[in-house]
């Protein structure tokens, strides 16, 4: 009984901690600052490709951001997404095959296996 309690409490905790870190909304979407244009899909996809760097200098410059708050909505944010992905290699490194060959000293071959990792 008191491990069912437990669970449950450690689950509400979680699901509480998760909830705090849920996206609020943009007000500034599809508002363009004064002289300049609405960021769309191109310059999400330059703002992914950039994201470490910009990243690195934000830490010590406050008026350096790494995400365009002025874009236009969802354009904006599949190319950012698209750009950062790229940047690291878009998931192509996460699997990787490697094949063993059991040789006989004759020459012979006795098994072969595949592994994926």
């Amino acid at each position: 009984m008191l491990k069912k309690v437990m669970v449950i409490v450690i689950a509400g905790l979680l699901l509480l901690a998760l909830a705090g870190c849920a996206a609020g909304p943009n007000d500034l979407v599809n508002t363009a600052p004064e002289g300049r244009e609405v960021a769309g899909f191109w310059l999400g996809l330059w703002h992914g490709f950039i994201t470490p760097v910009t990243f690195f200098v934000s830490l010590f410059n406050k008026n350096v951001g790494i995400y365009e708050i002025h874009n236009n909505g969802g354009w904006y944010n599949f190319g950012f997404l698209l750009g950062l992905s790229i940047l690291s290699g878009g998931g192509s490194r996460t699997v990787k095959k490697t094949k063993y060959v059991t040789i006989t000293p004759d020459g012979e071959k006795v098994s072969e296996k595949v592994s994926v990792e």
